[in-house]
């Protein structure tokens, strides 16, 4: 009986025991782990994360470009909706305070898309070539500039317009925008040429390229993403708003190039025709006179057409000549005395602009006004006689000392065209004349 009894404890005391471990079993796993272990786990994907394809794409070319000074910003759509769900706390994140998870650059996916201001960036060739000592495979887009197609001296220019670094599967996209006349940002068409590699990397997939996007110039701000020191867009939701509706269609420059010069022409006729009336000696002058020298030609992204009077040749029915020949005063600078100046309009917005000359014991002057504040300025030239030339069918005269009259004016790189030019800075021969005294400004400052 006595054996019985402890055959049986002990049978109890055995299955107490494994009831007891298998407990304890099912307690860590569903209790412990569920509170410790998935900190541990977390922290393991994440270390995964961070070593990720993307993520160290990305740390690389932050790397790259930031050894080289290009301010490159991140426009990446799907970055930039993740940081502006989450844009008061990544604004506060510093890499003290950085997270360990990845976040935003550890999705699995083909691109990250950057981009640059052109204009900003000074190495472009050092940099090409630190990419691929770095790893990367890089391609890059380029293609004609369409505000040049229609001059034909620069019609030929190729600009940047994408660049796409790989880094074994995964590519950065980087937008070049160019600067426009507006104040805003332009990119290109991304356009494959027959030699590019198709396959090279997705390119159905870019988000930014299949047409020109016009963008506003946004203000940037850095921030700690993922610990990665990035730009960004200052108002990210502002710039993802633009990308649906930033499609850009050029207007037709060929064809406003000719419709420009065949007015510009007529008025230049027009004007030979009425001061030849009035036996008034002309000369091409500033841009007028360097679109004949350097290319035969007007100059078809200048505004007016422009011409050169000797003072003591001025005639007081001027004016009316031109009126009665269709042509109504558009302004009046000065007086016959001091920096005489007139401009008139002609059709479709281009006028024609009469400077003055006066001489001096050892050069030769014309006059300039600013309107709203009154201020003079004074353009010097070294004398010059008068000989003929054929323009525009008409035979004109035009400056013998042709190349010292233009470099007075452009400079030894006039040559080179430049398409943004300001009258009252840019040329070499501009100095400050003073300022016409508020008392005369009825006079000498009259708009119509």
């Amino acid at each position: 009986m006595s054996r019985i009894s402890k055959n049986v404890i002990l049978v109890l005391l055995t299955l107490t025991s494994s009831a007891f471990l298998l407990f304890q079993l099912y307690y860590y796993k569903h209790y412990l782990s569920a509170k410790n272990g998935s900190g541990l786990s977390k922290s393991k994907e994440s270390r995964i994360g961070f070593d990720g394809t993307q993520w160290r794409a990305v740390k690389k070319f932050i790397m790259l470009t930031s050894s080289q000074n290009v301010p490159v910003f991140l426009i990446d759509p799907l970055i930039l909706e993740l940081i502006n769900k989450n844009f008061e706390q990544v604004k506060n994140t510093s890499h003290a305070s950085s997270t360990s998870e990845c976040k935003f650059f550890c999705v699995p996916r083909d691109f990250t898309t950057f981009a640059l201001q052109y204009q900003l960036w000074k190495n472009e060739e050092g940099w090409f070539r630190l990419a691929e000592n770095m790893g990367f495979q890089c391609l890059k887009v380029e293609s004609k500039d369409p505000r040049l197609d229609w001059i034909d001296s620069l019609s030929g220019t190729e600009i940047p317009l994408h660049y796409i670094c790989k880094l074994t599967s995964h590519a950065i996209h980087l937008v070049v925008f160019h600067e426009r006349s507006g104040n805003y940002l332009w990119h290109g068409h991304l356009r494959l040429k027959g030699h590019i590699d198709r396959k090279f990397v997705p390119f159905r997939k870019l988000q930014f390229g299949r047409y020109p996007g016009a963008f506003d110039r946004p203000e940037l701000q850095q921030i700690t993403v993922d610990g990665l020191d990035v730009l960004i867009p200052k108002d990210p939701m502002h710039f993802l708003e633009e990308i649906p509706h930033s499609r850009f269609i050029e207007c037709r420059y060929k064809e406003a190039r000719a419709f420009f010069q065949k007015r510009a022409k007529e008025l230049l006729q027009l004007a030979a025709k009425t001061l030849k009336k009035l036996g008034v000696r002309f000369w091409l002058s500033s841009g007028t006179c360097l679109g004949w020298y350097r290319q035969c030609s007007i100059i078809p992204y200048s505004k007016d057409v422009d011409l050169g009077i000797f003072i003591q040749d001025y005639k007081s029915d001027i004016i009316s000549a031109f009126q009665d020949a269709g042509l109504p005063l558009k302004h009046k600078f000065g007086k016959v005395e001091d920096s005489l100046e007139l401009s008139f309009q002609g059709k479709d917005d281009v006028k024609l602009d009469i400077f003055f000359f006066y001489e001096e014991t050892d050069h030769m002057w014309n006059g300039g006004t600013q309107a709203k504040t009154g201020k003079k300025f004074k353009y010097l030239f070294p004398k010059f006689t008068l000989c003929w030339t054929e323009f525009v069918d008409t035979k004109f005269r035009v400056p013998c000392e042709t190349i010292e009259y233009i470099e007075a004016n452009y400079g030894k790189t006039w040559k080179i065209p430049i398409k943004t030019w300001d009258w009252k800075r840019s040329p070499p021969n501009v100095s400050p004349n003073g300022v016409w005294p508020v008392s005369e400004w009825d006079e000498v400052i009259q708009l119509y």
